[in-house]
């Protein structure tokens, strides 16, 4: 029996493999190291009740998990709906180019059309140019903007939970 590429839900089994593929991501985009401990903060984040985040992998046909597209539901102010933000989409260097990441793609637009939203927004750095190609061919349009971050000081006892009920992101619901 063939087995074939596979885009499913992340399983609390994945995270440990889930961690190194972001630790892979972030050296290759060159950006600052992230905790050790990331498996142990994802979990809470992907497999609450309540979670808002959504993470599909990408298996290879011999099964290993070789990507991953992270997503969450955000609100676009000027538009007063909400849409799929994709925060990330990474394939191991060696699965890149086998069609992984189209599927992955297919995969995401899937997640937003099951949770009744109609947008799929991302971004990428501007000098990757593999990535900006791949995103070119499937007739997604950029708009070039700057990414800011600002570091708040968290104040003594906060705890990393947004305040309030968690927000509904459309009309359609997920299943974890």
């Amino acid at each position: 029996m063939e087995h074939t590429s596979v885009i499913r839900r992340a399983r609390v089994g994945d995270l440990p493999r889930l961690a190194e593929l972001v630790h892979e991501h972030v050296a290759y985009e060159k950006s600052a190291p992230r905790p050790p401990d990331l498996a142990e903060r994802l979990g809470p984040q992907l497999f609450a009740e309540d979670a808002r985040l959504w993470v599909l992998l990408a298996e290879t046909p011999d099964g290993t998990v070789a990507g991953y597209a992270a997503c969450s539901a955000e609100f676009a102010f000027w538009d007063a709906r909400y849409y799929l933000h994709m925060d990330c989409l990474y394939l191991a260097e060696e699965a890149r180019g086998h069609g992984l990441g189209g599927a992955l793609m297919d995969g995401v637009t899937g997640l937003a059309r099951e949770l009744g939203l109609d947008q799929v927004q991302w971004q990428t750095p501007d000098w990757n140019a593999g990535a900006i190609r791949f995103y070119d061919r499937l007739g997604a349009t950029g708009r070039p903007k700057h990414r800011y971050s600002l570091a708040v000081e968290p104040s003594l006892g906060q705890d990393q939970a947004l305040p309030g009920p968690a927000p509904e992101p459309g009309s359609g619901s997920a299943s974890r």
